[in-house]
């Protein structure tokens, strides 16, 4: 399931639209506390606002695989401009390798490899039958019934409950009750399946960070993806791109001689981002800085012209006020086929020089999520800022054609003021984002 799902509120709210409350989104009154699930931490959460009901705008499509939610909270007109700080004060992942923000890094920074043999329908006739997989997502003390209401469980398939699920941890994480957030206004973009969805993730994010330039003041954004099923199994397969190996530690090798294709997954994360002025109004503790963003399409095959990903690079870096050296890691699309390794590692290159910049792909421990691949990945960029520590790229032998500072199978302790995550799609899709630290 691939789709972008935007609310956004407008104050006063729209007269179209029935005005009724939304209970797929409202907290049940046994729920557990914000200290009690995964993949939050405390944090400060607004007090004294009333609760309007919901707005529902014209057509309104719930489809849920990636999340742009946005509410305005209040912004000054100062901050409504393109100098605006855009801020990620919440997380919520669902990775095949953990589950939570915590338990995704807690996984991810040891090199925890979330990819085996597919259990949810017998792989057995099909060539590629390796794949990452959110475990354990309805048992271990964390059913989606604990978050989601149960209407919306006998509606909704695993990608949205994945979604949902998330969302709910991004919006606690970030310390924000979902029934503070006031009336919004729904709308609904479609991204058009998987021509784009590799990329689409980082552009959902860097369209959120546009609407809380344009006077939003807080947004849930980010992507989700679960096409683990016979129907998904075949359009993927159609790509050409999945790995053929039934060795988990030798399926998806991004930078190898030995590159055959990746390893599909499902999951991704959904993040909560806001205007730094609005964020330091209500004492919310923040990641990081949405800072840059860059998004080229590759020019018509046989032009003679070339692909899309370093002007992207270079388009991210210069909407951040960024230049090479301020870079600390990049985050690989890490596609593991041959060719389009070639065209990453030589965009890299020509950026940052020979061995410029240190070069991570957590990728390798959780397959590729189509949508939420990238948005994972900024969630990764942001736990290592946190931490000081890029996350490893395990499995990988790097090839000697590649003049890159590839991490290998240990993380490596670091001060990571500045990182920059890469992202591409079907049909020469290319987008990057600049994510720093913030004093």
């Amino acid at each position: 399931m691939h789709g972008t799902l935007t609310v956004v509120r407008t104050d006063p709210p729209p007269a179209i639209g029935a005005v009724k409350p939304f209970t797929g989104s409202r907290r049940p009154a046994d729920r557990e506390s914000a200290h009690s699930r995964p993949g939050t931490r405390s944090r400060l959460r607004p007090a004294g606002r009333s609760r309007p009901a919901f707005h529902h705008g014209p057509g309104c499509r719930r489809r849920l695989g990636r999340i742009p939610l946005c509410h305005p909270a209040a912004a000054s007109r100062e901050e409504r401009g393109t100098a605006t700080s855009v801020v990620v004060t919440g997380l919520g992942v669902a990775a095949p390798n953990g589950l939570g923000a915590d338990g995704f890094w807690a996984a991810t920074r040891t090199g925890t490899n979330g990819i085996g043999r597919i259990t949810g329908f017998g792989p057995s006739p099909y060539p590629v039958t390796l794949a990452g997989q959110v475990p354990g997502f309805a048992a271990e003390g964390r059913p989606p019934s604990r978050v989601l209401p149960s209407r919306l469980l006998a509606q909704s398939g695993r990608t949205p409950r994945i979604a949902l699920v998330a969302a709910g941890w991004a919006l606690a994480d970030a310390g924000v009750d979902p029934e503070d957030l006031g009336a919004l206004d729904l709308g609904a973009l479609d991204a058009g399946g998987a021509a784009v969805c590799a990329a689409s993730g980082l552009d959902a994010v860097a369209q959120a960070r546009r609407r809380i330039r344009e006077g939003a003041g807080l947004v849930v954004s980010g992507a989700v993806d679960a096409s683990l099923c016979p129907c998904g199994w075949g359009v993927q397969l159609v790509s050409g791109r999945l790995s053929g190996s039934a060795e988990p530690t030798r399926a998806y090798l991004p930078f190898d001689a030995e590159a055959a294709g990746h390893v599909p997954g499902e999951g991704g994360a959904i993040l909560i981002l806001e205007s730094a002025a609005a964020a330091r109004a209500r004492g919310a503790r923040v990641y990081g800085e949405i800072s840059g963003y860059g998004a080229v399409s590759d020019p018509r095959p046989g032009s003679g012209h070339e692909p899309g990903l370093r002007p992207a690079i270079e388009l991210a870096l210069a909407d951040a006020g960024a230049v090479p050296g301020d870079v600390d890691v990049v985050f690989a699309d890490a596609a593991a086929v041959p060719e389009l390794d070639r065209i990453e590692a030589e965009a890299i290159t020509a950026v940052f020089g020979p061995c410029g910049v240190a070069v991570t792909a957590p990728k390798t421990m959780t397959g590729r999520l189509c949508s939420g691949a990238a948005p994972l990945d900024l969630a990764a960029a942001l736990l290592a800022i946190e931490e000081g520590l890029i996350p490893p790229t395990v499995n990988v032998r790097l090839s000697d054609a590649y003049q890159l500072d590839l991490i290998g199978p240990r993380p490596r302790t670091a001060e990571v003021r500045t990182a920059l995550v890469l992202a591409r799609g079907h049909g020469g899709f290319n987008s990057a984002v600049v994510v720093r630290a913030v004093d």
